[in-house]
């Protein structure tokens, strides 16, 4: 299938990049337009084809993916003109409801999956959750399917969830990037210089997630293997715990969800 690509920022960019870089997509297969000159810069360096705009993007492919800001929907679904009809569209938007973006086009007959990615697709690790409430055929289902799952996985959800989707795993890259920053300012607080500092963090993070995933032990059994009786670890998990570590990254969740929903 031809794809085509409105908005070529981090996320647009990392799913294009992370599928031609896995063979599931062909760069000529590919067709791009953003309203900044350097993303298109940025495309064509990376070989693929940019439009004139976005209705030359949405008319000569057969799925469009919606990668631009929600605030830059309206201006995006207008300029797309008659070019969805009959087609397929995936976006990406968060808050941004099916009854929106029909609203928003010149044309109402076309096929619409709402997902929420995330930017570890750049390698491969992507978390994708994607709407079960679609009207896409499944020929185009099962191109999606292989698109994402190319690049990460894909986690079935009911349109309403996109939200928490959103709060958990959308900001989760920014959550889990400030944990390592603070982690690795911890050790050097103790001494070891920033580098070493950042490579036993990240290493011990990627580990940590590695594990729980490929042996499905639940979180707290590991960390009830780390906590020896009268040991370091649970010192620092009482501090932790008296700094209300669990306490506000529920928050953390809940105040993105909150932001999406209202959006």
């Amino acid at each position: 299938m031809k794809f085509g690509v409105i908005g070529f920022g981090n996320m647009g960019g990392a799913i294009v990049k992370g599928a031609v870089a896995s063979g599931v997509l062909a760069k000529e297969d590919v067709l791009v337009y953003d309203i900044k000159e350097s993303a298109r810069k940025a495309a064509e360096e990376f070989g693929l084809k940019v439009a004139k705009d976005d209705e030359d993007v949405a008319a000569n492919t057969d799925v469009t993916l919606l990668a631009v800001k929600p605030q830059q929907m309206l201006d995006a679904m207008a300029q797309t003109g008659k070019g969805l009809q009959g087609k397929a569209m995936l976006s990406i938007l968060p808050g941004v409801s099916v009854e929106r973006l029909r609203d928003a086009c010149a044309v109402k007959e076309f096929r619409i999956l709402r997902l929420l990615p995330n930017t570890p697709a750049l390698v491969f690790e992507g978390a994708f959750a994607c709407s079960k409430e679609n009207d896409l055929t499944d020929a185009e289902r099962d191109f999606a399917t292989k698109l994402f799952e190319s690049i990460g996985t894909i986690t079935w959800v009911k349109t309403y969830d996109l939200d928490a989707a959103c709060g958990l795993s959308g900001g989760g890259p920014a959550y889990v990037a400030m944990f390592v920053e603070a982690l690795a300012d911890g050790g050097v607080k103790e001494g070891l210089t920033r580098d070493v500092a950042y490579e036993l963090a990240i290493q011990t993070v990627l580990g940590s997630a590695k594990l729980l995933k490929d042996t499905g032990m639940h979180p707290g059994q590991l960390k009830d293997m780390v906590t020896s009786p009268a040991g370091t670890t649970i010192e620092g998990c009482e501090v932790l715990e008296d700094n209300g570590f669990r306490a506000a990254t529920i928050k953390c969740v809940s105040a993105a969800t909150r932001k999406s929903r209202s959006m």
